[in-house]
């Protein structure tokens, strides 16, 4: 049995991250990929939709500017022949300031022949922006008209 293409894929973004090694990630993303990255784009400028290799690769070089994963766990995962759903907990330092950052995510990655066609990860946000600004976010009371 051949390795899946997610195992690839993870492995060539962690090394384009850390070690800013982007060759191998290149060969893994198809040129017509969608990409989209969900949460608060005002804060995170690389957050959002993407469409075409070159436009994802520049969004992983921005996050590879401003971030370095220590670590991840991936709490669950379902594997298909070209797909791949997960969730993660990533534990990141924020290369400004030093700071770490936790956060968690879904994935959900559809592969042809090997190589990413389309990524969509959604982001534990309201987490991220407190840890962002560095304190608490009070929202107010909801209460129901009776």
């Amino acid at each position: 049995m051949t390795e899946h293409s997610l195992w690839r894929f993870s492995r060539a973004l962690h090394r384009a991250i850390n070690d800013r090694r982007f060759e191998e990630i290149e060969t893994l993303i198809d040129d017509d990929v969608e990409w989209a990255l969900y949460g608060p784009i005002d804060m995170f400028p690389f957050l959002g939709a993407r469409h075409g290799k070159d436009a994802v690769l520049a969004v992983i070089r921005q996050i590879a500017d401003n971030f370095h994963v220590r670590r991840f766990e991936r709490e669950s995962i379902m594997l298909g022949v070209d797909s791949a759903a997960s969730m993660l907990r990533y534990s990141l330092t924020a290369l400004d300031s030093d700071k770490p950052i936790s956060l968690r995510v879904a994935q959900f990655a559809q592969f042809r022949a090997g190589r990413l066609i389309s990524l969509r990860v959604l982001i534990d946000t309201f987490d991220l922006v407190e840890q962002a600004l560095g304190r608490a976010i009070h929202l107010p009371k909801m209460s129901s008209a009776g």
